[in-house]
């Protein structure tokens, strides 16, 4: 929108009401604080519920892998066959052999329910979500027959256990005798402790190497499944294809969609809410921008009117006001950008912050998975923000511009 100079300088007026004019600027005050606190909310939660989905992603697929072929039993034993053929499909990048088993640990009389996980040693090292994550220890202290173990931070806190301690873990089904089936109980020593940031990971992780896992469990030399990556995570149903025939009397391939279908079809329905119920703030703001629009319309009916017998036109009053609406919506906007992406930066601290002062817990990881509060800001929804809070306050000055311009100076100025 292209003004000329005189309606700059009337814009500029407009914007910054006189001594006789605060209760307008108030009013456009509150307007732009309106639009700000939409536009800063909606930026904060959006950001958060894709770091929210990005990290639970990431960290899922980066310990599960994109797809595993679960034998039925949960045994495979002839893994070695399928991790060949899994390895030669077009697209998978990795095919690791691994045992998943729900066990118990204890220590010091403290027993706590675990989930074990058997894996080739360099499998476990080259594991960047694990590797990346040890808080103590090293992986490197994890070999075969070593009776070494990594654990997760909050088993580890949940057992009080260290670097160095010998935790028991006990397996059920142990060996047949006489008497029935005996528990199995073999000790390991503590090597390692890492803390990947999915509560329900740390608390019950535990990982050792796949020989070790194998005698424990007595598997022979059998494994529960194969994990699988390929290049594209969106597209692994497809690539593991031609994959299904060759393994459908062993196994079946499960795939991350069909693990977390819920959790993440419900993530995609909340971010969808909460972007339409958000949007409700910045439109509310948009009417408080015609209300303080049309209050300075009112109050300069007379200015209006001597105006337009110097010559303004209907189309100069339009812009006029168009633009001081549009003003206090940009205005709005950039400053809501700029408190969003700070609360995003301190979030954290934000969060630790209102728990001190109410006593209250607001970041459970047992309830919302990870340990921190993720943020992920999504360029293109950014736009999509700032483009529907510009449209909204375009809009609302449509009808205070055109009332304006068809102001009648004759009947104005008639008393005057």
């Amino acid at each position: 929108m292209i003004l000329s100079r005189y309606e700059r300088i009337i814009v500029r007026r407009y914007l910054l009401p006189g001594k006789g004019e605060r209760f307008i600027g108030l009013v456009a005050g509150f307007s732009v604080g309106a639009v700000m606190l939409g536009v800063a909310a909606l930026v904060i939660v959006m950001s958060v519920m894709n770091g929210f989905r990005a990290e639970l992603f990431e960290k899922s697929v980066g310990l599960n892998g994109q797809a595993v072929v679960q034998g039925f039993n949960n045994q495979l034993p002839d893994w070695r066959t399928i991790e060949r053929e899994a390895k030669v499909t077009p697209g998978v990048t990795s095919a690791i052999p691994l045992i998943e088993q729900p066990l118990f640990a204890s220590l010091n009389g403290r027993t706590e329910p675990i989930l074990l996980r058997g894996m080739d040693v360099p499998d476990i090292v080259n594991n960047k979500t694990i590797d990346g994550k040890v808080v103590m220890g090293s992986l490197n202290s994890l070999k075969a027959g070593s009776n070494v173990v990594a654990i997760g931070s909050r088993l580890a806190e949940s057992l009080g256990a260290q670097v160095g301690s010998q935790i028991t873990i006990v397996n059920p089904q142990g060996p047949s005798t006489p008497f029935g089936t005996m528990f199995r109980s073999v000790s390991y020593t503590v090597g390692a402790i890492f803390e990947i940031g999915i509560y329900d990971y740390d608390k019950a992780y535990v990982l050792m190497p796949l020989s070790d896992a194998q005698k424990l469990l007595l598997m022979g030399d059998t494994v529960g499944m194969v994990e699988i990556n390929t290049v594209n995570a969106d597209r692994v149903s497809e690539i593991l294809k031609p994959l299904e025939p060759k393994v459908q009397t062993v196994g079946v391939i499960q795939t991350w969609q069909d693990m977390n279908a819920e959790l993440f079809k419900a993530l995609q329905i909340e971010r969808v809410a909460m972007f339409t119920i958000l949007c409700i703030i910045i439109l509310v703001a948009a009417f408080n921008i015609a209300s303080s629009l049309i209050m300075l319309v009112r109050s300069k009916t007379r200015d209006i009117a001597i105006l337009r017998t110097m010559g303004a036109t209907r189309g100069a009053m339009l812009r006029i006001f168009m633009t001081v609406g549009t003003a206090i919506g940009v205005t709005g906007i950039a400053l809501g950008l700029a408190l969003g992406f700070l609360f995003l930066f301190y979030r954290q601290g934000v969060v630790n912050f209102v728990q001190f002062v109410t006593g209250q817990n607001l970041w459970d990881p047992s309830i919302r998975f990870l340990t921190e509060l993720p943020s992920q800001p999504d360029p293109v929804e950014i736009v999509s923000i700032v483009v529907i809070a510009l449209l909204m306050s375009f809009l609302a000055t449509i009808y205070p511009a055109f009332k304006a311009a068809s102001t009648d100076p004759v009947e104005v100025l008639r008393y005057e």
